[in-house]
């Protein structure tokens, strides 16, 4: 009886040193070979950064897609600053004249993605006020006229707000906050009847998937990436806006209550589904969703918004998934869903499949890689 009590207080305890192990942050090297890893591959297969793609039809390179890798490396930069990750950052900013896919005039947030490395270039090297004259003034367009209805899908969020942060920052002025939170509510509680869900804590991806629409299990349509869109911008909002900005607090009380959602909806293995309330809807791993929660969560935590013991777990599990499952020996990266709006588009999503656009897939896995790097 005696041999048994011990064999079972020497199991607990092996269990508890393996449980509380299995929480700590992997060693910063590792995270920071991961995540060059993954850069490197994309810098090398795209060296050209001027060419246009060609998925249905040509898209110039400064479009949103290749606007979010450059947001990832902009960070990895912050955290390893090597030569060639500005140089190919500041040509392809040069190429595209610091402009606009549709120019100066746009109200498309897709096409106003850009200029947050615009911006970012900027605060690194204040060389000439053309780096962001374009970007300022599609921003003092929209400041200045009285639409904020915008932003008519999530993914929005992402692509545009931090910019009016940004230069609320720059200026001092407090009309770009007012802004940004007049179209922010606007997507939140208004179009489509509001397309963020209180009860649940997360967003309806746009007006075509608020109720009735339901999921094949009866639940409501939560695109993950979608998702990680606004809880990205969440971050890089609250990153900029003083604390004593007057919305401060409902951005965090947001950025709370979904992390709690989230938190609740991560998968065994440490993903995130394309559909967070329907795992039987196109289920599977899914890198770019995943690296969006980690990013964001990391960043919590890193600010003391976030308990560390609560939010730890989860986000060194999903890295060390990522890093395990969807990580190539060669810095591709698997399980990347391609373009869409929905669990249903951009499949199939596979370890081996290659998504019509790499870019922001990276982008979202170099945010999440310099976080994690940056918690200690």
């Amino acid at each position: 009886m005696k041999k048994k009590v011990i064999l079972l207080c020497f199991l607990s305890s092996v269990f508890a040193f393996s449980s509380l192990n299995a929480q700590e942050l992997p060693d910063r090297k590792e995270i920071l070979k991961s995540t060059i890893l993954v850069n490197d591959y994309f810098m090398k297969k795209y060296a050209d950064y001027t060419e246009p793609s060609f998925v249905g039809r040509l898209r110039p390179s400064n479009i949103w897609t290749r606007a979010v890798y450059y947001e990832g490396l902009m960070a990895l930069y912050s955290i390893y600053p090597r030569e060639d990750y500005y140089k190919y950052t500041h040509d392809w900013a040069s190429f595209h004249k610091w402009g606009m896919r549709n120019g100066n005039t746009t109200r498309n947030a897709d096409d106003h993605c850009c200029g947050q490395t615009y911006i970012d270039m900027y605060r690194i090297c204040p060389s000439s006020a053309e780096m962001i004259r374009n970007i300022k003034a599609s921003m003092d367009m929209l400041v200045n006229t009285p639409q904020i209805d915008d932003w008519t899908w999530i993914d929005a969020i992402q692509m545009a707000m931090p910019i009016l942060a940004k230069f609320g920052k720059m200026t001092g002025e407090q009309k770009y906050y007012d802004k940004m939170w007049d179209m922010y509510a606007y997507s939140r509680n208004t179009h489509g009847g509001g397309m963020y869900n209180l009860k649940d804590g997360l967003w309806w991806r746009d007006a075509d998937f608020c109720p009735p629409y339901k999921e094949p299990n009866g639940e409501d349509c939560y695109w993950s990436r979608g998702n990680g869109w606004v809880y990205a911008a969440l971050v890089r909002v609250l990153d900029e806006i003083p604390g004593d900005e007057k919305h401060r607090q409902d951005y965090i009380t947001d950025f709370l209550a979904m992390s709690k959602a989230l938190k609740k909806c991560q998968r065994e293995d440490g993903f995130w589904n394309v559909s967070l309330h329907d795992p039987t809807n196109y289920g599977g791993k899914e890198t770019s969703g995943t690296s969006l929660f980690v990013y964001g969560m990391a960043w919590g935590i890193r600010q003391g918004i976030l308990d560390r013991k609560e939010y730890l777990p989860v986000i060194v599990k999903a890295w060390n998934a990522m890093v395990k499952d969807a990580v190539h020996s060669n810095g591709f990266l698997g399980y990347v869903q391609g373009t869409g709006k929905e669990p249903k588009d951009g499949q199939p999503v596979t370890y081996t499949s290659v998504p019509d656009f790499e870019d922001y897939g990276v982008g979202c896995f170099l945010l999440a890689g310099s976080e994690m790097y940056k918690l200690k």
